[in-house]
């Protein structure tokens, strides 16, 4: 009989339990799958070659975080536009076709899978920032206010409680410059994913079904600190809300 994977230390809080904090801590889980999984090996590989605590270069570091349908993609393909920039997205390319083999797995490996993906794609936004200033769909808070969110039962007010060890960035993770939370009013996101018409993940028929899931996800983000998220109203038109962010940018770098 093929083994399961260790969901973590036996007595550990469980967001703490399924959130890696470093990576170690996420290679040795994925350790722990690779006989049952195949594509965990696959990460690992992936994960070994990606040198120790990353180094940015001279351009700025950028990322928009949000829930689906808040604008993510226009606006960091506009931002890229007028910057000049790469644009990269957690999970990176070289991991996102196995993201549904990992999404079907207990919550402590699908984390391990999305926390490795960052690793991974520090790694690419090292090299980046050498080049040109760079714009990320997505990194480390998305990993951490979902693994939050799911793994916390009930209302806001259940979540672990402000400066928690769970809100902290990784210390052997590359850091972004600037992290700005893209939220819109519930009833707009839910028409934009109508007019989408895309097929949706299990979180985002979670989130669309689940209202108090959805209010954990956006708190967990807002208490994400060093760094701390920015929030966006992006409920205006892309035009307004490129304006605004456009103008955060500017005032965060000197431009």
């Amino acid at each position: 009989m093929l083994r399961r994977c260790a969901p973590g230390s036996p007595g550990a809080r469980p967001v703490v339990r399924a959130l890696p904090a470093s990576a170690s801590a996420l290679r040795q889980r994925l350790r722990q799958c690779a006989e049952r999984i195949p594509e965990a090996e696959a990460v690992l590989d992936l994960l070994e070659k990606c040198p120790e605590h990353q180094k940015k270069g001279g351009f700025p570091v950028i990322v928009f975080e949000g829930l689906d349908a808040t604008g993510k993609t226009t606006v960091t393909q506009a931002v890229k536009d007028t910057l000049n920039g790469i644009l990269l997205r957690s999970p990176p390319a070289s991991i996102s076709q196995w993201r549904t083999v990992f999404d079907d797995e207990p919550t402590p490996i699908k984390r391990a899978f999305y926390a490795a993906g960052n690793y991974i794609l520090a790694s690419e936004i090292a090299k980046a920032s050498t080049q040109a200033p760079v714009i990320i769909d997505r990194y480390w808070h998305s990993t951490a206010a979902y693994t939050i969110a799911t793994e916390t039962s009930g209302k806001v007010q259940d979540l672990p409680p402000a400066q928690d060890e769970v809100y902290q960035w990784p210390e052997d993770l590359l850091k972004p410059d600037l992290v700005l939370l893209l939220t819109v009013d519930p009833e707009e996101r839910i028409r934009r994913l109508q007019h989408r018409g895309l097929e949706k993940t299990k979180e985002e028929a979670e989130l669309e079904a689940n209202s108090l899931f959805r209010r954990r996800v956006e708190e967990s983000y807002r208490r994400m600190v060093n760094p701390a998220c920015q929030e966006v109203d992006a409920s205006p038109c892309k035009e307004e809300v490129l304006k605004t962010v456009l103008q955060l940018i500017k005032k965060h770098f000197a431009f």
